[in-house]
């Protein structure tokens, strides 16, 4: 079923990120899609879920509130309630929620490939490969320092952008909401720790436990088909949640790991 709801409290885009991300948050809920002029959702939804539930969804989001259902569409294109008999087919909005190619992920794409080509010519500066030196160890923990200070950036320039997207669908930051606004600190000081090979065992021991409460997360997330914007490059970037961030953070775990067990 796909349902349009008005909205209330909305002003700039910032709002209607906050709001959609707080409705994609929603048990039962598969797209959603926000406009600010006029103020409304249009939710496609699993299962039937009472207007007073996303209401309490939106409210917890800031100072916005969702009533007064204008609009229901069955997925066979029928209308139900007070719909106009002359819309029948799913709003735009919801079919602009396309699935994501590879041209969505170019900015993570380039960025990873940014971070290891210097990972590359840290070894070539040292000899790695003309001089037969090559530190596997030491290219990874010069790799996982250019991942941490370069995410961390990212979430840096919008920490309160970065910590609401985190909260939707992070284990941690659900249950302790100021947990979005340390994390791009402890990627801060994980990526310094792994650039100056401080106490190697800790910060990989760290990272490991990190990672993995963050992927539990992501999981969950992609399991459950969730519509929800990833955090891992704050709000700079609209990526979406797929099977691409699980992979992202197991190869962090991965590393982490294989570090400790190498040490």
């Amino acid at each position: 079923m796909i349902h349009t709801y008005k909205l209330d409290g909305m002003h700039c885009g910032s709002c209607v990120q906050s709001v959609q991300e707080a409705l994609q948050a929603v048990d039962g809920v598969k797209k959603v899609a926000v406009s600010l002029n006029p103020q409304e959702a249009v939710v496609s939804m699993a299962r039937h879920i009472d207007t007073a539930t996303l209401d309490r969804a939106v409210k917890k989001a800031g100072a916005y509130t969702l009533t007064d259902e204008v609009q229901v569409i069955d997925t066979m294109g029928q209308h139900a309630g007070n719909a106009k008999a002359d819309v029948l087919m799913m709003p735009a909005e919801l079919n602009d929620l396309a699935e994501p190619s590879l041209t969505t992920y170019k900015p993570l794409l380039i960025i990873l490939a940014f971070i290891l080509g210097v990972t590359a010519l840290v070894e070539v500066r040292l000899g790695a490969f003309t001089l037969g030196t090559f530190d596997a160890m030491r290219a990874m923990g010069t790799f996982m320092a250019g991942f941490f200070l370069v995410f961390s950036f990212f979430k840096l320039l919008d920490i309160e952008g970065f910590a609401r997207s985190y909260r939707m669908y992070d284990i941690v930051a659900k249950a302790i909401p100021g947990y979005g606004y340390v994390y791009p600190f402890i990627e801060l000081a994980l990526g310094a720790a792994y650039l100056t090979n401080v106490n190697p065992v800790l910060t990989n021991w760290v990272t490991l436990v990190v990672m993995s409460i963050s992927l539990v997360g992501v999981v969950k997330s992609v399991l459950d088909k969730k519509k929800i914007r990833c955090a891992c490059l704050g709000s700079v970037f609209n990526l979406p949640m797929t099977t691409v961030t699980i992979v992202e953070d197991s190869l962090m775990i991965g590393m982490a790991a294989l570090m400790l067990i190498m040490q």
